[in-house]
Order: C-alpha cells, then structure tokens, then sequence
C-alpha cells in the first residue's frame, strides 16, 4: 500500500489474526473534528457505507464531533453515496461573501449562512438520520459552564483562556468550563464510558437536530455559540471538538471493533491538546480500534504538499476557484485510499496492520 496506512490496537490485532475484518465485526465508528482534513476520507466514507456495511445487519454507533458529526449524519440518509457525494461537494465550493465595507465576515454572519445551508440540506430528512434502521448517531457538543454559559465579547475569551491554562495542567479540569452534551438517536446508548468529565446525553429530534449539528461545528470565535437547544440544559453550545477532538473515548465494544477513518495516525483527546504532544499518544481507550489514515509520504503530493485545511480559506483569499481546484484534487486524488482498503479486505495481512 503506497497511499492507505492502517493501524489497530492489540486488541484489534488479535481479532484480525483469528477472525479477518468483516463489516459484521464493526460495532462504532467515529469521526473526527478536523474542518476540510475530513475531505479526505469522502471515498473511504462512500465505500464503508455504500458498499461494505450493507453486507451486514448489526446495529453501528456514528460518533462525531464537528464536521466528522456533519459526515456520518449524512451517513444515516436513505440514498447515503449520493448524499456524501452532495456533502463533499458542498463543503469543497462553499463560499462566504462579505459585504461591502468590510474585510471579513463576523462570526454572527458566518453562523447566519451556515445554519441556513445545514438546513437547507437535511430539510424533510431528519427522521432518516434519527430513525436509521442500523445506524445511530451521536452529536457531540460542548457546553459552557460557569462564565462560558453564555457568549459574549470578554467572557468567552477569558473563560476559554481558563479553559487553556488548567487543561494543559490536566485534562479532567477542562470539565470545570464545559461538559460534553451528546446529542444521540432516540433510545441508544452512549458507546463510551463518561468518566473523564461531566457528561449529559439529550435524544435528537426534528426540533434540536439542526442546532445540535451546527452547535458541534461552531468553532468558538470563527461562529458564534449556539444557546438554548430545544430538549436541553440552557447555555451555549460550541464545537464538539473543544472537549473531543478526535474522540480518544472509552468504547465499550467488548464484543466488536471500531473501525476509524482518520486523517492521521495520532488520536488527540481535546482541542486544546493539539500542542500537548504527550497526550497524542495512544491508551488502551483505543485497543479494539482499527484506524485508516493516509500515509504522510503520501500526503505531500497532494496539493500544496498537505491536506486542505482551513488555512486554505487564507492561503487563497479571493481567489477561490483556486482553493476549490485544490480541494477537489485533493479529494479525488483520495480514491487512492478507498482503492487500497478494499483490496486490503479482500485479502487481510496482517505485516501490513501497524501498532496503535
């Protein structure tokens, strides 16, 4: 494989050596925070759902912060390849005009034009997300406490800045100025353990399902927080990934795997633990995981010798035919990695499983 890295714990390894990978043997998949980097995994996605789970009748957890919970939302559609299909594209051409006067969009507007897209795109098909036959689906968002309870131009700096300072002193402290909210299916269970902080779990339904989805993209500062959804505890709401980046969680799946497209090996637990390398190490959280992740040779011949990423909105400024050019070859370009792992399933090897 020059393209596809695949990765697993021991405890995957050892299921791989005795058993194979069957889409039977996959009980959650995750999906990561990340903005554009999540273009990446478009072919693997429509392979996975389009094609390989079919083959089995298992319920699946889809756990997801950000836009990793905007993919596997769109997973749960009745026709899944052509809505991640419409996904991809979308995210790749969006575009954000900003008025006259002014050198950039406020988060008020960003917010404004993004809630509308989202639902845009999931109107009259909500109950075919929350009422999937197989799938169920949880939205992870994160909730102020405290000062962070509500938004506003010097309490949220300072509260984040709190946030930063203990979090790098330890990781359970972050829980003193979030908890993670989990929006999830009607009637399923949390697919990881919650003790590592404050945890509250809310069905989704057609009045919260829009805001919760937004509510786990909105990046604090780039949009604003979303307050007050329908169904849960009052305050404001803001990117799932602050609490769990990518999902470095506590699965409780004694009797299956999780399967975990990513955009790289390392598995970081929080947002604000992207600079604190000791923590990108894996734990035994990740033992029955099995994750896929582009090669990082690899990764340097794709456009600008790296994986979109929100600097590109920068990088390219006004010229956004230019960004979206890269974006799609980046994209189509990832087809390699789809290529790859079905040819690795038809025929499991496990020299070529690497430790996690």
């Amino acid at each position: 494989m020059k393209a596809l890295r695949i990765h697993a714990g021991p405890l995957a390894r050892e299921h791989i050596a005795r058993h194979g990978l069957l889409p039977q043997h996959v009980r959650t998949i995750p999906g990561a925070a990340g903005g554009p980097k999540g273009l990446i995994l478009g072919p693997l996605d429509r392979f996975t759902f389009g094609e390989w789970l079919p083959r089995s009748n298992q319920p699946v957890d889809l756990v997801g912060a950000s836009i990793g919970a905007w993919r596997l939302a769109n997973a749960c559609l009745d026709d899944v390849t052509t809505a991640l299909e419409q996904f991809e594209h979308g995210y790749i051409h969006q575009h954000f005009d900003v008025p006259e006067g002014q050198k950039r969009l406020t988060a008020q507007q960003v917010s404004r034009q993004f809630g509308n897209d989202l639902r845009g795109f999931f109107a009259g098909r909500v109950a075919e997300v929350t009422h999937h036959s197989r799938f169920r689906l949880h939205v992870i968002t994160s909730r102020g406490r405290h000062i962070l309870g509500r938004e506003g131009p010097a309490r949220t700096p300072v509260g984040y800045l709190g946030a930063f300072v203990t979090n790098s002193v330890h990781r359970r402290s972050l829980g003193a100025w979030l908890e993670r909210v989990v929006f999830s299916s009607p009637g399923a269970a949390l697919p990881f353990a919650t003790r590592d902080f404050r945890t509250r779990q809310v069905a989704l339904d057609e009045a919260n399902f829009a805001p919760a989805l937004q509510a786990s993209c909105s990046i604090p500062f780039m949009l604003e927080a979303v307050h007050d959804i329908p169904g849960a505890p009052p305050g404001a709401y803001w990117d799932g990934g602050i609490t769990d980046y990518h999902l470095h969680l506590n699965y409780s799946n004694d009797d299956g795997l999780v399967l975990y497209p990513h955009f790289q090996k390392a598995v970081v637990p929080g947002w604000l633990d992207k600079g604190l390398k000791w923590r990108h190490k894996s734990t035994h959280f990740l033992d029955r995981m099995v994750l896929l992740a582009p090669d990082t040779d690899w990764v340097k011949t794709l456009p600008n010798g790296k994986l979109p990423d929100r600097n590109d909105f920068l990088r390219y400024g006004n010229d956004m035919q230019g960004r979206v050019a890269a974006w799609r070859k980046a994209a189509a370009e990832a087809h390699r990695l789809a290529d790859e792992w079905q040819e690795w399933l038809a025929r499991p090897d496990l020299g070529q499983v690497g430790a996690l």
